[in-house]
């Protein structure tokens, strides 16, 4: 199976599933006018982890294993999300990373999932393939707010598909199903963060990551700084590569969040410090804690950065 084909239908599937099982996960269907399909998982409806651990597998396109598992946040007994992948490059860079930035009219939200690869829009796919020519688009945006039928005949026309084969998950970051579908982003900041560094994702043969489940924010912006400082402190990600040691040596100190200037203080501070400009943050700040990469071409290990749970402390106030 070429896993550059049929991220959508994989991502529909689970959506059927999603669909079907409905009133279990407290997540509500919403069909519009138009015949696209909205799985609410969050927005006015509560939601909750199976929900949240659904909307990450749909992300992913059901390329990777997504799992709630024991863990400690400092010193203190807490759940980790944790992902594990042997199609990283597809699953993580051509679904998963909310690479869409979806405005219509007053409607703003960051798109992510299998629909990003039916429309091909970012310049990320001349570099990883993975384009695909889709019968259906599914994919998943973080808001506060449902789309409208203008939205989804915007996502519709991108993505090449008729609007009636549109399904999309919405949920908030300060939901438990937004906040795990976030954290589930350990494996994916690192292949990004390595994208943005020059390194060649087709040596990435696999990933696993893992970060420990924050808080449910009061609201969006406590929740993002909570779910990035999840990550950026409390990320671990281990990547099998096929590549050459001096490279991974090099370029390995600059992979972790550590490698940022930015790096340190809790999120939230970071952003009050920027007068809440997201955008004159360090882009490299975003990547997990610490990284390990296992050489499969010479059999050696290397890892860079740590976990900082005094930080973490400090951010979710525990």
């Amino acid at each position: 199976m070429s896993a550059s084909l049929l991220l959508n239908e994989r991502g529909k599937r689970l959506a059927d599933h999603l669909a079907a099982q409905a009133g279990q996960h407290r997540i509500e269907v919403v069909p519009l006018p138009g015949g696209a399909r909205l799985l609410d998982c969050g927005v006015k409806t509560p939601g909750g982890l199976q929900a949240g651990l659904g909307l990450a597998r749909v992300c992913l396109a059901g390329l990777a294993d997504v799992s709630l598992v024991a863990g400690e946040t400092g010193a203190r007994a807490a759940p980790h999300v944790q992902v594990s992948t042997d199609w990283p490059v597809a699953a993580c860079m051509a679904s998963q990373y909310a690479g869409w930035q979806i405005s219509v009219g007053k409607f703003f939200a960051m798109g992510s999932g299998p629909m990003r690869a039916a429309a091909g829009r970012e310049e990320l796919f001349d570099k990883i393939g993975c384009r695909e020519d889709a019968t259906v688009a599914v994919g998943a945006l973080e808001s506060r707010k449902l789309p409208d039928d203008d939205v989804i005949k915007h996502i519709a026309e991108k993505a090449r598909v008729p609007a009636e084969k549109v399904t999309l998950l919405v949920a908030p970051a300060a939901s438990i199903a937004g906040t795990l579908q976030v954290v589930a982003r350990s494996v994916e900041t690192a292949l990004h963060k390595l994208h943005e560094l020059g390194f060649e994702l087709g040596e990435v043969v696999s990933g696993f990551g893992v970060a420990p489940l924050p808080p449910i924010g009061k609201d969006e912006l406590q929740a993002i700084g909570w779910t990035n400082d999840a990550i950026l402190y409390g990320g671990r990600v281990t990547l099998w590569v096929r590549s050459d040691d001096a490279r991974i040596a090099e370029i390995g100190p600059k992979v972790p969040s550590s490698g940022s200037a930015d790096h340190g203080e809790p999120f939230a501070a970071i952003f009050e410090r920027y007068n809440r400009d997201f955008y004159k943050i360090d882009p490299l700040l975003f990547s997990p804690a610490e990284i390990t990469f296992h050489n499969l071409a010479t059999g050696r290990s290397h890892r860079f950065g740590q976990i900082e749970p005094e930080t973490l402390r400090r951010s979710f106030g525990i």
